[in-house]
């Protein structure tokens, strides 16, 4: 039909009643405009859940944000690319010969907030373990995002690490 556009609709009629119809319609279905226009199908849609929002009013990261949400947003800030990974690491992944990593409360196994947040010697090793673990022979820029970082910038430019700083580094889409 020629058409295209973005629809949005919240609550469950979304999934229950919208992206059956949608499909339908793909599909070749011939009720309401379908059969009007002698519609034989085609075509396509995506469909998305939008996930919690991140930042509260003020612009600050959501206390109750869990690891998962805020990596996914980390992942997509970095790369514009959708976070597939599964929230058991710190180390969000590889994109473009860049590897991008994410401490936050709980990652590490330690859930104070001053800990597993900070970026130490320790922190880094693990963080470097896991990239060696993913055989792709990976020697690129190390983006890290936490609370603080206890190395030196002579260290974080030596080992090839950026180091973003949340919250101010870590921004809402606009």
């Amino acid at each position: 039909m020629g058409r295209r556009y973005i629809g949005i609709e919240m609550g469950e009629h979304a999934v229950t009643h919208c992206r059956p119809r949608l499909q339908k319609v793909i599909d070749g279905e011939q009720g309401g405009i379908s059969k009007s226009v002698n519609w034989q199908g085609g075509g396509g849609f995506r469909f998305y859940r939008l996930g919690p929002t991140v930042f509260d009013e003020a612009g600050q990261i959501r206390r109750d944000i869990d690891f998962k949400v805020l990596a996914a947003h980390v992942w997509f800030s970095e790369t514009k690319r959708p976070w597939n990974g599964k929230g058991d690491s710190p180390l969000l992944g590889l994109h473009d010969g860049h590897a991008f990593a994410l401490l936050y409360n709980g990652i590490l196994g330690d859930k104070r907030p001053s800990e597993g947040n900070v970026l130490i010697r320790a922190t880094l090793d693990r963080i470097r373990q896991e990239i060696a673990r993913s055989n792709t022979g990976f020697d690129g820029k190390l983006t890290i995002y936490g609370e603080q970082s206890r190395l030196t910038q002579t260290t974080l430019d030596r080992e090839n690490i950026v180091f973003k700083q949340m919250p101010y580094d870590l921004k809402a889409q606009t």
